[in-house]
């Protein structure tokens, strides 16, 4: 568990929650299978027996193959701790998880993403300010001032540009939201810019990138555009400020983002896709135009070229469809 994630930690303690613990948010209280299962038991005296049985227990819910094996490795995991001489290697010493099966998930869904067109759409829509939820008070709508009419439309451009950056540069969300503007770095005729991203947001905490290291990374036109525009704003544009900050220069809440894309989406009449979609489409484009995957690896900060290779299979355009009447003597 040392030198995980904050949000693996996060997702990791959630499984090891006691059951009934309520949740940090909503109504909800914890089913806490692992400790409701074994935690009364002597640790040295659970066998592969016990943890097969266990794991076929969840295999009779209703939560899937991904979440019966995040339970399986979590297991395997407090054993291999269990088994350090610093701790209770004297009494532990084999893992009984390790003897188990995993259990197979299906193939991840082709990766999906949006057309420029549609990116571009969804951008007018925040620029507009029509992704915002309306405010009411007792049923009736309020009515604003001049000075948060203001305040608003520079928070929806700032959204704007927000998620052209995700579509012209693959940046994660938390990479976006630990961003600041000593990380920007313009090229002199505004054909672009080059990003050097340093930290991430995970879980709330601004860590290491995912990777591990710094990386630089490219960005389109349009969206350094967005960027230089967002620079001209009257505050927070020093080197150490956020690029994307609440109107008191904090950073941005990331839940509170994805539920404005999710709207934007909506109202510019767009088939759903999640956030992290946007990331897909600067790899998928880069692919189809013969870039090699380990650019496009170190580009997103991928850890292995399986994950890059992904973006070969993505979605087709009609250049694949040229090739193939090609490849059959049509003519065009």
């Amino acid at each position: 568990m040392k030198g995980g994630a904050p949000s693996t930690l996060r997702d990791n303690e959630a499984l090891l929650r006691e059951p009934g613990a309520p949740y940090a948010r909503g109504a909800g209280v914890s089913k806490g299978r692992i400790m409701k299962r074994f935690g009364d038991e002597l640790i040295e005296a659970i066998t592969t027996r016990d943890v097969s049985a266990f794991l076929r227990e969840l295999d009779g819910e209703d939560i899937g193959p991904k979440t019966v094996n995040k339970h399986r490795e979590l297991l395997h995991a407090v054993f291999n701790y269990a088994m350090r001489s610093d701790t209770y290697g004297d009494r532990v010493k084999r893992n009984p998880v390790t003897e188990t099966d995993k259990r197979r998930q299906p193939p991840a869904a082709p990766l999906d993403h949006y057309e420029r067109h549609e990116i571009e759409a969804l951008v007018r829509v925040c620029e507009q300010g029509r992704h915002r939820a309306p405010k009411h008070y007792r049923g009736r709508p309020v009515a604003e001032g001049a000075a948060e009419l203001a305040a608003q439309a520079a928070e929806d451009r700032q959204d704007a540009a927000a998620f052209a950056l995700m579509f012209y540069s693959g940046l994660r969300l938390g990479e976006l939201l630990a961003l600041r503007w000593r990380h920007v770095r313009f090229l002199p005729d505004l054909s672009g810019a080059i990003v050097t991203l340093e930290r991430a947001v995970s879980a709330d905490v601004e860590k290491a990138p995912k990777s591990g290291k710094p990386r630089d990374v490219p960005v389109a036109r349009p969206a350094a555009e967005a960027l230089a525009r967002l620079g001209q704003r009257d505050e927070f544009t020093s080197p150490d400020d956020y690029v994307f900050c609440s109107r008191f220069g904090r950073r941005l809440d990331g839940s509170a983002l994805r539920r404005r894309y999710k709207r934007a989406a909506e109202a510019a009449g767009l088939r759903p896709v999640r956030l992290h979609g946007l990331r897909h489409v600067a790899g998928s484009v880069l692919a189809r135009n013969n870039v090699d995957l380990i650019t496009i690896r170190d580009f997103y900060g991928h850890a292995s070229l399986s994950t890059t290779n992904r973006y070969l299979h993505s979605k087709l355009d009609a250049t694949a469809v040229a090739a193939m009447n090609a490849a059959h003597g049509i003519e065009p």
